[in-house]
């Protein structure tokens, strides 16, 4: 059994977290131990109830999957990079780049204690993480299967060929891709769903419904991932 996967998307705000969640959701029932890492993280708020004392950046979607997570993790483990500002990690982060020796360290230290990591990118596959490096970079480094999450509303179909074009160039394994209606107003949402799926080699492991609060648990239930 593979040791994790990465979780990237066409975009940003295409349901990844919802998604890596129902993914550590789904292989929690089948008695794995799961956690969650969300690497780089941009617009995130400052916390006063950091574990060792003082204050600290977070963001919403790693403590999120900090919550969701088989075991308790160090903060620090799951988000290694939080920046403040709502914009590009390359552009937050130009005072504190990011290292990817910083971010396998952290993965190898949470995949020491853990089955499964369940590792989401930020934005899409080309966002820029620091001057010379991006979400796709980090996914080779960390040389894991991708899963795609592919936000279902208009325009979906071309950046999900994009995408999935962008990921078999890297040489990465794609494991497969996740259907995510993030627009509740959709028109012919099965119809871009099946256009998608004839489109991608990939399998599709599930669609996620439309929903207004997530239940990770019913989401899990949508999924199916042959290993």
């Amino acid at each position: 059994m593979t040791s994790g996967y990465f979780i990237t998307g066409t975009d940003t705000h295409v349901g990844k977290t919802w998604a890596s969640i129902a993914l550590m959701q789904y292989f929690k029932r089948q008695a794995k131990v799961v956690v969650g890492m969300k690497p780089v993280a941009a617009g995130c708020m400052l916390s006063d109830s950091y574990e060792g004392g003082g204050q600290y950046l977070c963001n919403e979607d790693a403590l999120l999957m900090q919550t969701h997570a088989s075991l308790h993790q160090s903060y620090d483990l799951i988000n290694p990079y939080a920046y403040e500002l709502p914009v590009s990690p390359h552009i937050a982060g130009v005072d504190d780049p990011v290292d990817f020796a910083k971010i396998l360290e952290c993965f190898d230290a949470l995949k020491a204690s853990a089955d499964i990591v369940i590792v989401e990118g930020a934005g899409g596959w080309h966002a820029p993480l620091n001057a010379q490096q991006d979400i796709g970079d980090l996914a080779k480094a960390l040389d894991l299967p991708v899963i795609l999450v592919v936000g279902i509303k208009l325009g979906c179909i071309n950046h999900a060929k994009l995408t999935y074009q962008a990921i078999q160039q890297s040489g990465l394994a794609c494991a497969g891709w996740i259907a995510a209606c993030v627009d509740g107003d959709m028109l012919h949402r099965d119809e871009n769903i099946q256009t998608i799926k004839a489109a991608l080699s990939a399998p599709l492991l599930g669609v996620l419904p439309h929903m207004l609060t997530a239940d990770f648990d019913l989401l899990a239930e949508q999924l199916v991932i042959n290993q």
